[in-house]
């Protein structure tokens, strides 16, 4: 009873906040709601046992895409871009009222299936990892997963491409002025390391419980972020060779991987007695990446000199 009035509650704060990120009547109002509305989803997600979605739909749904779109939101205010005019949304409204519909009876529709959790089982002790999420991720369906990778190193060139010529090799983001005993500047000093334990246990944890690179790559971005933020470190030059090594480790990694398995018959295929070293390596390879990506995304394109 407790159970689901709380899931009931839940229904009702997730279109509550859909309803006023649409609707609100600022930018900043509205990428407020759509953080609420990643956290109610991540909750969603939680309550559905499915905690590995929870933690990615938190970190990136949520946070990520949230700071992403704050930034806009100051970039749009610093060039002096007025509030988008209100027109009527009627139709795009019975639209997106019509796709729910669709939606809810697809799903309602849906055979009663098994679904993939008994042949997922039966392979998990040649997989490399106890956890069948990510067994899912860099075992059975490893080319959905390099391909993304791939993708996110795309969107970071896209971004760099922004970047004027007299920047071009420089540093993105602009400089932070803290103060030195200030509440930001001490965070930036405490936060960091206990951010640094928890994103490597997040990865290291993830080829047997929830967890992984993008949950853990997620993380240490944040602490990057923070310490830039915080004055305690400067964001790297865009032409740093160590920083590009961090970026394309992961995609490379896993590339090396895929051919060694193409050797042996299978691209992307894992032999099942070095399955769990091999799932292990590419993990690392990708946090690197992806931390290194995701902060770089937060920070933009170099807007000054080295």
């Amino acid at each position: 009873m407790i159970s689901t009035a709380l899931d009931l509650v839940l229904v009702a704060l997730l279109v509550a906040a859909a309803l006023a990120a649409v609707g609100a009547r600022g930018l900043f109002a509205g990428v407020v709601f759509f953080v609420a509305y990643g956290v109610f989803v991540a909750i969603a997600w939680l309550r559905l046992d499915a905690i590995d979605v929870a933690l990615a739909e938190a970190a990136i749904g949520a946070g990520l895409t949230g700071v992403l779109l704050l930034g806009a939101v100051g970039h749009l205010t610093r060039a002096g871009a007025g509030a988008p005019p209100r027109r009527p949304a009627i139709p795009l409204a019975l639209a997106c009222a019509g796709i729910s519909v669709m939606l809810g009876w697809a799903f309602l529709s849906l055979p009663d299936a098994p679904g993939l959790q008994v042949p997922v089982a039966a392979a998990l002790p040649g997989s490399g990892s106890t956890n069948p999420v990510t067994s899912v991720l860099l075992n059975f369906r490893a080319f959905d997963t390099l391909l993304e990778s791939i993708v996110l190193l795309a969107v970071l060139v896209g971004v760099w491409a922004l970047a004027p010529d007299a920047a071009w090799g420089g540093r993105p983001g602009l400089v932070q002025r803290v103060r030195p005993d200030g509440v930001l500047a001490g965070f930036g000093r405490l936060l960091p390391p206990l951010g640094l334990l928890v994103g490597v246990y997040l990865v290291w944890a993830g080829t047997k419980q929830p967890g992984g690179a993008f949950q853990g790559g997620t993380v240490l971005a944040a602490v990057w972020l923070l310490a830039a933020m915080a004055g305690v470190t400067r964001a790297p030059r865009v032409t740093s060779l160590v920083l590009r090594i961090a970026l394309v480790a992961g995609p490379v990694l896993f590339l090396a991987v895929g051919m060694a398995g193409a050797l042996g018959g299978s691209f992307l295929g894992l032999r099942p007695d070095w399955a769990a070293a091999l799932v292990l390596t590419i993990e690392v390879g990708l946090t690197l990446s992806i931390a290194s990506a995701l902060a770089l995304l937060v920070l933009g394109p170099p807007e000054r000199a080295a």
